[in-house]
């Protein structure tokens, strides 16, 4: 007999529809029977558009529904950990978006309970599980580069073909509330990095806002100063050896995207990105001591079991949530959980201390 659906609650109509609703509609195990908005407007029209029988405004009425298993938090950083504290307080399994909150101290908080109620709890750092990323994983594993020495992560994206007008003042452009480059993206490169090569030691960063003006969304002929960054750049020491660097900006006009650089004792890997985020045909280059120069080493097609055309980030989120599935029906934890969340904020946290410092932070 085929097992009934997890039941799912998503807080969130921004990304929350773009990629976690059609992810888990697209899953043969999840369907969604909830949505929560602060605007009753925007909880409706997602309830409309994905045919998705409730709609709320209070996110605490949502999570006490008693047929829903679990709950999918898409909301800005600064809603996270009351979110979530109290969902897992309701009984139900989270998946939460990254960064897992505002500092580590809220992330502790968030750990403990769930491992309290007993609960799975997972983040949202998908692309652990896109196929360039998850191939360059099992290199790393298996020796291809031998003992690390030293990865290098590049960044920058900007306006092309011209400027663009001054964003809406929002939460993103407000450091207490979770905004900046670092956070939206930086916590994916560092998830990635601590992925393959282990916990942190130190780390010495600085931010930067390039841009730092934006309209005021009540008059847009009025311009609001933003304290987040558009910026950033790292330099850490990992605890089992190696050094990283990464520089990041979204005010680089013309920039190339992405790009990673692993340099060991043994051998080297290179994988570009077009934008952001990792494409589902994203191509690694490599070469071994010995070998003339880097060449394309091909991703195994069991990696991209299928494809998703509305945007590249569904893969990844759905090979993400066939694990959620089983480790929930398995009643039994599943990485990136929320102590994965923790050690990247601790980093996270490390680099804005370092920068209004000036020291190195010492990660936990």
């Amino acid at each position: 007999m085929a097992e009934r659906k997890l039941r799912v609650g998503v807080i969130g109509t921004g990304f929350g529809t773009i990629v976690h609703i059609p992810g888990y509609q697209s899953c043969p195990d999840t369907e969604v029977v909830a949505v929560c908005s602060a605007r009753r407007e925007r909880a409706e029209e997602a309830a409309a558009k994905f045919g998705i029988p409730h709609a709320f405004t209070d996110y605490r009425e949502m999570v006490r529904m008693p047929e829903l298993d679990l709950i999918s938090i898409t909301t800005p950083p600064f809603e996270h950990h009351p979110m979530t504290m109290a969902a897992l307080d309701a009984g139900k399994h989270v998946l939460c978006e990254k960064p897992m909150a505002l500092n580590a101290r809220e992330c502790g908080e968030m750990l403990a309970k769930a491992e309290e109620k007993g609960l799975v709890h997972m983040m949202v750092h998908e692309f652990r599980f896109a196929p360039q990323r998850a191939h360059v994983s099992k290199l790393i594993a298996d020796g291809y580069v031998g003992k690390l020495r030293h990865v290098n992560v590049t960044l920058y994206t900007g306006a092309r073909g011209g400027s663009l007008a001054n964003p809406v003042y929002s939460w993103a452009a407000q450091r207490s509330m979770g905004g900046g480059m670092l956070m939206a993206l930086g916590s994916h490169y560092i998830d990635a990095l601590r992925h393959w090569f282990g916990d942190y030691a130190g780390v010495f960063g600085q931010v930067f806002t390039h841009v730092p003006e934006r309209s005021d969304p009540a008059d847009r002929s009025k311009i609001i100063l933003t304290d987040a960054d558009d910026a950033f750049a790292f330099q850490a020491t990992f605890k089992e050896g190696g050094w990283a660097t990464m520089t990041a900006s979204m005010a680089a006009p013309f920039g190339p995207g992405a790009r990673i650089e692993i340099y060991g004792a043994e051998g080297t890997l290179v994988a570009p990105q077009r934008g952001f985020n990792p494409e589902p045909d994203g191509k690694i280059y490599g070469a071994r001591v010995g070998d003339k120069e880097l060449r394309e080493i091909p991703v195994p097609t069991e990696l991209r079991p299928f494809d998703d055309h509305r945007d590249d980030r569904l893969l990844p989120f759905r090979l993400q949530l066939d694990l959620l599935v089983n480790a929930i029906r398995a009643k039994k934890p599943v990485a990136p959980t929320f102590y994965d969340g923790l050690k990247v904020q601790e980093v996270l946290d490390g680099i804005l201390q370092s920068n209004d410092t000036g020291e190195l932070a010492n990660i936990p």
